[in-house]
């Protein structure tokens, strides 16, 4: 950017000057969108409504008094003969934006991510009309003038290379890496620990601030405006800018702010008509606009995730080369009470029954088996238990602390970590990158050196740490498994939920799977609730066997005693085959062959 902007000083014409210094200032805005829609995946039209306030409020803190009282007439006293700088006017506009932008974000993090769009436009549209009706207080619908001309071309470089830092800096934050999780798959974040709605807020008011500190550069820049220079073109801009590059990644939204910076200076040369040859064509109403428009639907078809996608060219905040813990100390042994346990637990989904008064119990350092015909409500009970599902009835309780009813990322930092029967990882991030967001949701203070080192050396106990730069989704179905798993010990559990851990696994994988689980359970002293269609992993592995049908629990017991059960049987094969199977078996128990 400081290139740019030197090469434009010593050699630009006025018009390239004011061209690059109006594109550092959209950088500002395109970086505000990409600090919230970037990270969490939620596209914001109400973006430009914080930079309406941000350019009202700071032109009308920098007014002469004498100004004010001419354009602004019903201005409150103590506002109407003030007079600030730029410097302490955009820091009081700041301050202010993100007071509204709390209240908003509040709203905003209750919502559903499909609904949220739908919801910022709303804001830009409130916005937009108080400050058109409000006239007196502000101008109106008519524009305001006279505003100092405070930011050029250094000025406004400066704004985009803070911003770039700060969208830079808060992507590779925790903060930032938590809400990269939810925008990858919200349940499987919130079963890692992160407060979804929480991170999202957080997004949403740092954004604000950034988005506020853009329209007072414009505002100090245009020295004239209107409302209507805050409303749907500078939406629509701004989202292509971000979407065509890749809302994925801060490069992305410096490269599809050029991009579109470019086209749009060349788009208005020939709007008022141009020529190809001996062919004329006229001035063409809104040809800028469907100009982007058609360079978004191009880019989107060839690449829905814009030019970059999630890639970062380089990184912003250069980091040192990780390397895993070599400590080998294992985690304290549990107490006698760390025992998980379900007392009649119910969950009913309209007339069905999924889960029926089930009484179970898990104590730390135990492998408890968890088996049933397909729909007998296992996966629904594991549910349950870590928050995802929310229980009818009945207790659920963690080392004595009820955790019935308690959002999920509650339970996971409670003790108790779970994998899915579908993997769902962060498939955009490494896995580094998804081992570490769990880590550090459980350890709070923990740095991110810190939690690189955790993260790799949980990698290397799971022998995947030589992924650990990869993107997750490009993984074998057994690494990514792996991969889960490790995710989930990074909560550092007292209790571990695995929905068909080796569900798409080899007899190779399968065995090291199993190697690897029984070293986990003695040596971290876990308590492991494992889901499997695989009878011979469940035998071979667990120390006890549950067994549910129709969401009943019908048997509890080791191995044996569940392998002996006719009840079982009945469950599995019905009651005329399991009839049937006993009458073989019997004369063969006679003659000492069964």
């Amino acid at each position: 950017m400081a290139v740019i902007a030197l090469v434009t000083a010593l050699v630009g014409t006025t018009s390239v000057t004011a061209t690059i210094t109006n594109y550092m200032i959209m950088v500002v805005s395109v970086m505000a969108l990409a600090i919230f829609s970037g990270n969490s995946g939620i596209l914001s039209f109400g973006h430009v409504a914080f930079m309406a306030l941000g350019a009202q409020i700071s032109s009308t803190l920098t007014l002469a008094p004498m100004q004010k009282a001419m354009l602004m007439p019903a201005l409150p006293a103590w506002i109407a003969q003030a007079q600030f700088g730029f410097s302490a006017a955009l820091a009081i506009t700041i301050a202010v934006v993100m007071l509204v932008a709390t209240p908003t974000g509040m709203v905003i993090r209750k919502l559903a991510a499909p609904v949220v769009p739908i919801a910022t436009l709303g804001l830009l549209i409130i916005v937009n009309s108080l400050i058109i009706g409000s006239d007196g207080v502000t101008r109106g619908s008519q524009a305001m003038y006279g505003v100092p001309n405070d930011v050029g071309l250094w000025v406004a470089t400066s704004a985009a290379a803070i911003a770039t830092f700060i969208a830079s800096l808060y992507r590779e934050s925790a903060a930032g890496l938590s809400l990269r999780a939810s925008r990858e798959d919200e349940a499987a974040a919130s079963a890692v620990g992160v407060n979804v709605p929480a991170q999202r807020m957080i997004g949403w008011i740092w954004s604000g601030a950034v988005a506020a500190a853009a329209g007072a550069l414009l505002a100090h820049y245009l020295t004239v405006f209107s409302p209507k220079d805050f409303f749907f073109d500078l939406t629509f801009a701004t989202i292509v800018m971000l979407i065509v590059g890749g809302m994925g990644s801060v490069t992305g939204a410096l490269v599809g702010t050029s991009l579109v910076t470019v086209l749009i200076e060349i788009l208005r040369r020939l709007e008022n008509g141009f020529s190809i040859g001996p062919i004329d064509f006229p001035q063409i109403f809104g040809f800028t606009q469907i100009g982007l428009c058609v360079l978004i639907l191009a880019i989107l078809y060839r690449r829905p995730g814009g030019l970059l996608g999630f890639v970062e060219i380089g990184r912003f905040l250069v980091r040192p080369r990780r390397e895993a813990s070599t400590s080998s100390t294992p985690p304290a042994e549990g107490a006698a009470e760390d025992t998980l346990e379900i007392s009649r637990v119910r969950k009913q989904f309209g007339g069905l029954t999924a889960v029926d008064d089930v009484t179970l119990s898990l104590r730390r350092g135990e492998i408890l088996g968890l088996i049933g015909p397909n729909g007998s409500g296992k996966s629904t009970l594991l549910g349950c238990i870590a928050g995802n599902i929310a229980a009818d009835h009945g207790s659920i309780r963690i080392s004595g602390r009820e955790m019935c009813g308690q959002p999920a990322f509650v339970i996971a930092r409670g003790g108790v970590a779970r994998n899915f029967q579908s993997i769902r990882l962060f498939a955009n991030l490494t896995p580094l990158e998804n081992v570490k967001a769990a880590a550090l949701q459980k350890h709070r203070g923990m740095s991110l050196v810190q939690a690189d080192a955790a993260a790799l050396k949980l990698l290397a106990e799971l022998r995947i740490e030589a992924l650990a730069d990869r993107r997750s989704g490009d993984l074998a179905y057994g690494q990514q498994r792996r991969v889960e798993i490790a995710r989930a010990l990074a909560l550092d559990p007292n209790f571990l939920l695995l929905d068909e851990p080796a569900a798409g696994m080899n007899e190779a994988e399968t065995d090291e799977l199993l190697s690897i689980l029984e070293w986990l359970t003695q040596r971290r002293r876990l308590g492991l609730l494992i889901v499997d269609h695989d009878m011979s992993l469940i035998m071979r592995l667990c120390h006890r066997i549950a067994v549910l049908n129709k969401g009943q629990l019908i048997a509890l017991g080791s191995p044996s005693e569940i392998r002996a059960s006719a009840q079982v049987r009945e469950a599995y094969l019905g009651r005329r085959h399991s009839q049937i199977l006993e009458a073989a078996i019997v004369p063969l128990k006679q003659t000492g062959r069964a």
